[in-house]
């Protein structure tokens, strides 16, 4: 098995998501001890916001790209490499004013190509990264998945959406949240990864 982890929190080891994203691979890999852990920090290796460059560049045919538009493209060839190479997708996702921060945004817009992860059809749009398991872990520091605050979450409805469009539809969330709160910070962290079943 291959397991994509995607890391996109500035606050490096400190990261909740980042070490929620670990539990949920320790426990991948007891499962299954002989899998491969292919690692993308987006977060100190960014990629790009999309400019009129990389836009141009997918939209052309790939066989008469100029030297610049095959740069351009670069990117968006691989990361949707990586994620057809992955099994399991596991994403960090720190909750960063009320969203998901840029940086995993920018990953997920060269990500999404017409033609190759998903494709427009008489019935609508459909999906073509299929058969993947995505895990999704979020750390916030207040509580969102339920309660007065909940409606502020705008990164978990997002990203199923998201996922959902490019054909990945099984998506199961684990959560540390809580984590600047005094009643919750101690155990967050733990409740998140014992909330995963693999």
């Amino acid at each position: 098995m291959q397991i994509l982890q995607i890391i996109s929190s500035a606050q490096g080891a400190n990261s909740f998501s980042t070490r929620l994203s670990q539990g949920i691979i320790d426990k991948l890999l007891a499962a299954e001890p002989d899998s491969h852990v292919v690692v993308r920090n987006v977060a100190t290796e960014p990629f790009p916001h999309l400019e009129e460059a990389h836009l141009q560049a997918y939209f052309a045919p790939a066989e008469g790209r100029s030297p610049e538009q095959q740069q351009a493209v670069q990117h968006s060839d691989e990361a949707i490499a990586q994620v057809l190479a992955a099994d399991v997708l596991v994403i960090g996702v720190p909750f960063y004013n009320f969203g998901i921060p840029s940086s995993l945004k920018s990953w997920l817009d060269h990500l999404t190509r017409a033609g190759i992860t998903f494709r427009y059809t008489p019935t609508g749009p459909e999906g073509l990264i299929t058969g993947k398991k995505v895990y999704l872990a979020v750390a916030s520091g207040g509580i969102y998945s339920e309660g007065p605050m909940q409606a502020y979450d705008f990164a978990t409805p997002y990203l199923r959406v998201f996922l959902q469009f490019l054909g990945m539809t099984d998506v199961t969330v684990a959560r540390a949240e809580g984590v600047k709160l005094p009643d919750f910070q101690a155990t967050a962290l733990q409740k998140g990864i014992d909330s995963v079943l693999v």
